[in-house]
């Protein structure tokens, strides 16, 4: 697998097509122009004060403020390493900084061509980058492409944590053992699909499937009385009284639909750029793509919108402010279509779609909390499996590049970070330690202390 994904990358290297370097350049404009009116960030944890900066209670600057430290580690830990060891563009790379561009720009027509610089840094500056580290001693991109097994089989397991978070351990484990048979028959009878993609699949349904049973037995339970408030919120107002958070959820609603033309024009180029094959939604997603396997890199990115739908209709509903990449359904759409012109078509009606339906969503989920719950879980899986994939690949990709030493450098960096209190994210310290160790490794080569690991890295 290293070997195939190393000459995939290799044969991408990050050398974008007149076409593709100008819809980055475009979409990261348009994602900036949102950003500044507050209509929609990518950032989740942001979404949330985007009300109070929207009702004038926080200042463009305070705001931004928040976006950028809540960014900044996923940019320079995680989305930069991964496009450089990948040769695929990432939503950290592209759309965190221009949430932060477009919020701190004092101008409207400013916040666009703050964007576009952006987006021109990523796509000119990046092969560069390449390139250049490439040519070091020790090339730590090529080393840092020994994270890709644990990502893409580690991540298979989300559905069997999210299982056990939520339903406890006996359905757990047959989850996890479902998981593992199917990780061994796939490989043993079609190995030339990705193992984890029928195990996501089945262990998907599982979790879906528990949780809708427990919403019906719930719902047939003598005396039970569904509280529902607007988006599902159930907020106990007596009757006649009007629901403040149903206010709340309209007003946000009315908002974003509003704003239609602008979230189409949104969805159509983030789905377009999918389309392309130079972008991935995500950690596994980028690795697949850049092997080829875009039906699997589809599948991957469809079962991450069930840990985020819930999380992006309820911050969206309330806030005013919607998903840069909406529910993110555009992604695996994007993959599959044949041509950017049908991939754009097609992405505006989608992201027109989920503007339109987002008050139905939120009732819907109202009336399924543990299918709701279910993403809560699902999300906290998804973090735990690629949390110690991320960390286990970049120990391994410090091993490939400076053996023992490597492990030393790489693996103290990220304990540092730790005794300091995370000031590098957790998900992004690795990664990160990795960039860091491998310009120390250089620098040690440089000055005659350390010698390149034996045929270097794999």
């Amino acid at each position: 697998m290293g070997t195939a994904l190393a000459a995939a990358a290799d044969a991408a290297g990050l050398d974008f097509s007149p076409a593709q370097k100008l819809l980055v350049v475009g979409v990261c404009a348009l994602t900036a122009g949102a950003a500044h009116m507050a209509l929609a960030v990518f950032n989740d944890g942001v979404r949330p004060f985007m009300l109070d900066f929207i009702h004038g209670r926080a200042t463009r600057n305070a705001t931004g403020a928040v976006s950028f430290g809540l960014s900044a580690g996923f940019v320079f830990g995680l989305g930069a390493p991964m496009a450089l060891s990948t040769g695929v563009l990432n939503p950290w790379l592209l759309f965190l900084p221009t949430d932060v561009l477009g919020i701190l720009a004092p101008r409207r027509w400013l916040a666009p061509l703050l964007g576009a610089a952006w987006g021109a840094v990523v796509v000119y500056g990046l092969g560069g980058a390449n390139e250049l580290a490439h040519g070091l001693p020790v090339d730590f991109l090529t080393a840092m492409r020994q994270m890709s097994t644990p990502i893409l089989f580690l991540f298979a397991l989300f559905p069997a944590l999210a299982v056990t978070k939520q339903f406890g351990r006996l359905r757990g484990a047959l989850t996890g053992a479902v998981t593992l048979g199917l990780v061994v028959l796939t490989m043993r009878v079609w190995p030339g699909v990705f193992a984890g993609a029928p195990a996501m699949a089945v262990g998907v349904m599982m979790l879906i499937g528990f949780a809708v049973a427990a919403d019906v037995r719930t719902a047939r339970a003598p005396g039970t009385v569904a509280a529902e408030g607007a988006g599902g919120v159930g907020v106990g107002v007596g009757p006649g009284a009007e629901d403040p958070m149903a206010s709340l959820f309209s007003s946000g609603a009315a908002r974003l639909r509003r704003h239609l033309p602008l979230f189409m024009a949104l969805g159509a180029g983030v789905c377009a750029l999918a389309q392309m094959k130079v972008f991935g939604g995500g950690e596994a997603t980028s690795f697949l793509i850049a092997k080829g396997q875009y039906a699997e890199a589809a599948q991957v990115d469809f079962y991450r919108v069930f840990g985020f739908l819930p999380l992006i209709a309820t911050t969206a509903l309330a806030s005013g402010a919607y998903g840069i990449a909406g529910f993110t359904l555009v992604y695996p759409i994007g993959y599959l279509l044949p041509n950017p012109f049908v991939a754009a078509a097609v992405g505006a009606l989608v992201f027109a779609l989920e503007v339109l339906a987002l008050s139905s969503i939120g009732r819907a989920l109202g009336r399924l909390p543990s299918v709701r719950d279910c993403s809560e879980h699902l999300r906290a899986a998804i973090g735990d499996a690629l949390g110690l994939a991320i960390l286990f690949g970049s120990l391994m990709a410090a091993n490939a590049m400076g053996g023992g030493l490597g492990i030393l450098i790489c693996g103290g960096l990220y304990l540092l970070n730790e005794a300091m209190g995370r000031p590098v994210v957790r998900m992004a310290a690795a990664p990160a330690a990795v960039l860091a160790g491998g310009v120390a490794l250089n620098g040690l080569y440089w000055l005659g202390l350390f010698t390149p690991v034996a045929g270097g890295p794999a």
